[in-house]
């Protein structure tokens, strides 16, 4: 599916994302990117659609997700792998990104208002303008001395229970 023009990359994208979660993991299969498994569970709206073409485009070159923009709200995303991952302006308000790991992933004005990411690894996370009003981070895996402080004024949480470490 490389090149496709814009319209036909939308009309496979939003197809995409009318199908059963089982049915787009089957695509996704087929692309060689069932390792992104998260986009069985995106809802159909703009967001994602602009999304999804991203990864139908060129699906060869995407070994770092690129979900600017993307709706992942109230998602189950536990453990996914965000390496590297652009979640500028993403919303991920009320997901769960439990035990995930989000090395380097950049959440520059995302939305991650009640989001738990209770066991998730942050080492190099970029958290400009994101919206961390009650985001559960467990012990704050990798996060400097610095982010952890800024993270709490903003409104997120830390807990320190056992099953964080």
């Amino acid at each position: 599916m490389l090149n496709l023009p814009t319209q036909e990359l939308r009309d496979r994208a939003i197809h995409f994302l009318e199908q059963t979660p089982l049915q787009r993991l089957q695509i996704l299969q087929e692309l060689g990117i069932s390792r992104y498994s998260f986009l069985t569970q995106m809802h159909l709206n703009e967001a994602n659609i602009i999304c999804i073409i991203r990864f139908l485009n060129n699906p060869s070159q995407v070994k770092f997700p690129n979900l600017s923009g993307a709706d992942l709200s109230s998602l189950k995303l536990d453990a996914v792998n965000f390496i590297r991952g652009n979640l500028s302006d993403a919303n991920l308000q009320g997901s769960s990104l439990v035990n995930a790991d989000l090395l380097f992933a950049n959440f520059t004005r995302a939305n991650l208002r009640n989001a738990d990411l209770t066991g998730a690894t942050l080492n190099e996370t970029i958290w400009l303008d994101a919206l961390v009003d009650k985001c559960q981070l467990g012990v704050g895996i990798g996060l400097s001395h610095q982010q952890r402080k800024d993270l709490q004024m903003r409104g997120a949480s830390f807990n320190t229970s056992a099953d964080d470490n």
